[in-house]
């Protein structure tokens, strides 16, 4: 979405294609114009594909951090703790951060975003559904 925005000089050069800020207000004119345009259930169909994920995670107890889950999954399998290697690439008002956890010995996850904490996040929640995918549904057995 962030490529299809019109920005001006100064949002264009301090990056804003990738602000959260942006990108959410960018969402929110998009809901909105479905919901005008189409009605209440193009929207709400709209809104439920594109949560669907966060709305599985609450209904399951797992919204949060997923550094966090990532954290307590590892000890509840006797794994060490994962750990995070963060490189970033490009100028300082535009860069892009890369993350690798390492779960186990073992580099489960990758991420990238347009901050550290970001690309740690994508990098944890690669590696939980890897590890939830080799215990099956439930990661604790």
């Amino acid at each position: 979405m962030g490529e299809a925005v019109l920005l001006g000089k100064g949002e264009e050069t301090s990056g804003g294609r990738s602000k959260d800020s942006i990108l959410a207000d960018c969402l929110e004119a998009i809901i909105a114009a479905v919901y005008l345009s189409l009605g209440l259930a193009a929207a709400t169909r709209l809104v439920v594909g594109l949560l669907e994920d966060t709305i599985e995670a609450i209904a399951e107890g797992r919204l949060g951090d997923p550094k966090n889950w990532l954290q307590e999954l590892a000890a509840q399998l006797n794994f060490d703790f994962p750990s995070y290697t963060v490189t970033d690439k490009g100028p300082d008002h535009a860069k892009v951060f890369f993350a690798e956890v390492t779960v186990g010995g073992e580099i489960l996850g990758r991420g990238t975003g347009t901050s550290k904490k970001i690309a740690e996040r994508v990098a944890a929640t690669a590696a939980l559904e890897i590890i939830e995918a080799r215990q099956g549904d439930d990661p604790a057995t």
